[in-house]
C-alpha cells in the first residue's frame, strides 16, 4: 500500500475524524510537486518540469497526472515523540491548475522561473487505522 505522509492542524484532523470533512486539499509548488503529481505529454510522464520537452521539440498539451496514493497518514500535535495519526483511504486525486477571477491561470515566479499555481484535492474515504491518546 502506497501512503502519503502530511501533517495536519488539530481543527481540520477533528473533523476528518468525525466524517465532516472529506477532502484534504495541498498547494503544488515546485518544492514539493514530485510528491504529488507528474506532468503527462502525449501519454509519457516526466517527474519534474524541466524534463519535459518544449513545443517545439515536442508539440501537445502538459497536463498534471496525480501520483497514485492509497492512503494519507495526517499527523498531528508538536514535532516531538508520539504524535496522533490517522490513516485514511484515498478514494480519488485530482490536480487543478489554479485561475483568478477572470479565469486566467496564476503564475508564480520561484527562483528566477515562472510555474502555474495548482492544487491537490484528494477525496477521503475510510479510517484505515488510527492512533489518538
Amino acid at each position: 500500500m502506497k501512503v502519503l505522509t502530511l501533517s495536519i492542524k488539530q481543527k481540520y484532523f477533528d473533523e476528518i475524524l468525525a466524517g465532516k470533512k472529506t477532502h484534504e486539499y495541498r498547494e503544488i509548488r515546485p518544492t514539493n510537486a514530485k510528491k504529488y503529481i507528474r506532468y503527462e505529454l502525449n501519454g509519457k510522464l516526466y517527474e519534474d518540469a524541466d524534463d519535459v520537452p518544449s513545443e517545439e521539440e515536442e508539440p501537445g498539451e502538459v497536463t498534471l497526472a496525480p501520483v497514485k496514493y492509497d492512503a494519507i497518514k495526517l499527523l498531528t500535535g508538536a514535532y516531538s515523540g508520539k504524535r496522533p495519526y490517522i490513516i485514511i483511504e484515498v478514494k480519488n486525486a485530482e490536480a487543478f491548475i489554479l485561475t483568478d477571477d477572470n479565469g486566467e491561470d496564476i503564475v508564480y515566479e520561484y527562483q528566477g522561473k515562472n510555474y502555474l499555481a495548482a492544487q491537490m484535492d484528494f477525496t477521503l474515504g475510510k479510517i484505515l487505522e488510527k492512533h489518538i491518546d
